[in-house]
């Protein structure tokens, strides 16, 4: 089966799997979805779902997010991990929209990327979810499932993205980054594969499958 075969049937199952899907981060505009998908790093969308209502309550724009400090927005979001970090992205980067920005977040991967602890990849879901602009974001089941099924070769998630890009319709980028992400969780989990209902693996995989995969730390 070709690449462009293979594309094709993981379009066509997806789609008939989830025909329509939303991004698992709860959020109500560019702003709280930005925040949620920082949040996310190395953190299940689960808990950042817990931990945003509570973070939202207090400040839900950027004009009331530095009206706190670093050491309070911390404490709240502790229970996502890597709090040190996160709280001086999140009040750096309000900051930097209330000052540059009006408040308003720029549909603009140079801007968004220009944000302290903005990388690629969630400056890509911005763009993908909050603006509706094309754009391929690459998490560790895009990375792990396009590297089973033979879209790439596996060697970084930069090569996953622009292998991605290459083969998938440009259209189909946006909705399908979730349906895969959603295929993941479902299907094929990196701790626990449930290989009996992997069956676009079975079908497209270059590899055999084993009975666990490789489980691929997170990517930002």
């Amino acid at each position: 089966m070709t690449k462009i075969e293979k594309a094709a049937y993981i379009i066509e199952a997806l789609e008939e799997l989830y025909p329509t899907v939303e991004v698992p981060l709860d959020h109500k505009d560019p702003y709280t979805l930005l925040i949620a998908v920082l949040l996310s790093a190395q953190c299940t969308d689960k808990r950042v779902n817990t931990i945003t209502p509570i973070l939202f309550k207090r400040a839900d724009n950027p004009f009331d997010m530095i009206k706190l400090d670093v050491a309070e927005i911390k404490e709240i979001i502790r229970p996502c991990g890597l709090s040190p970090m996160k709280s001086k992205g999140i009040y750096g980067l309000s900051q930097m929209l209330v000052e540059q920005y009006n408040g308003v977040v720029p549909a603009d991967f140079e801007a968004l990327e220009s944000f302290p602890a903005v990388g690629h990849k969630t400056a890509s879901v911005v763009m993908a979810q909050a603006f509706n602009i094309p754009a391929f974001p690459v998490d560790t089941h895009i990375h792990r499932l396009l590297t089973r099924w033979g879209i790439t070769n596996g060697k970084s998630v930069v090569q996953t993205e622009n292998d991605a890009k290459k083969i998938f319709p440009r259209e189909k980028w946006n909705k399908l980054h979730v349906q895969i992400i959603y295929y993941g969780r479902e299907y094929s989990p990196s701790r626990s594969p449930l290989l009996e209902k992997d069956f676009i693996t079975r079908k497209i995989g270059t590899k055999k499958v084993k009975s666990t995969f490789k489980d691929w730390h997170s990517f930002e």
